[in-house]
């Protein structure tokens, strides 16, 4: 049997944008537990719901799956969610490659930009062994939850560079959404991603390497 050779996409950047469920941490069994109770407090099937819940913030998934529901219970939902979610952490544990990867970004240009507040974010990036970026982008620094775009314009901004020059990092539909209605490419990570249409997909972070050059140019060795 004949043997292939992994194929290899090299993309070039200036900053990277990375969302935090799914894409560096992997806290797929608390968002379960979590949202599948919300689901039966709620009548919900828990199935639907999980595929919905995933790169939104909480108040608006609860919108979308229950539409006629006034706003200001999704938003007292959402923070007893948050709390619920945020004292949370077991089975938090970082995606394959994440700390390497990580470690690789120490000295250059990069964000978080996840729909999770700053109290989740810093407890499942803990849990996770992994290093908090210094710039980061959470819930209370938008107004738009994605798929909107407003996290990932904010991070470039944040970083000084323009959307072009960065690559985006994400698992869900409505974060791949937001990148690309952020003018960014988006490099999707895992199983969820790969419906989704990202520019390149990766089953996890082992396949990503990062090299920078003298001018702060960033190259993306992407392994399929």
């Amino acid at each position: 049997m004949q043997a292939f050779a992994p194929t290899t996409t090299t993309l070039t950047a200036r900053a990277l944008l990375l969302d935090m469920d799914g894409t560096i941490v992997n806290s797929d069994a608390v968002v379960e537990r979590c949202w599948r109770e919300w689901a039966a407090e709620h009548g919900l099937d828990g199935d639907a719901v999980m595929k919905v819940v995933h790169g939104r913030q909480g108040y608006a998934t609860m919108a979308v799956l229950l539409p006629e529901r006034p706003m200001e219970q999704n938003h007292a939902d959402n923070r007893r969610m948050l709390a619920a979610e945020t004292a949370d952490v077991d089975g938090v544990v970082p995606v394959a490659g994440a700390p390497a990867f990580m470690a690789a970004l120490a000295a250059l240009p990069h964000a978080l930009v996840t729909s999770a507040d700053r109290a989740l974010a810093e407890a499942r990036m803990g849990a996770a062994g992994l290093p908090m970026p210094e710039v980061r982008v959470t819930a209370e620094s938008v107004g738009a939850s994605k798929p909107d775009p407003e996290g990932f314009l904010k991070g470039a901004a944040a970083l000084g560079f323009a959307p072009a020059d960065c690559i985006v990092f994400e698992d869900s539909e409505a974060g791949i959404a937001a990148g690309k209605a952020a003018g960014m490419r988006v490099v999707g990570v895992g199983p969820r991603a790969a419906a989704h249409h990202p520019d390149v997909h990766v089953a996890d972070l082992t396949r990503i390497r990062v090299e920078a050059d003298a001018n702060g140019a960033l190259t993306l060795h992407v392994s399929a």
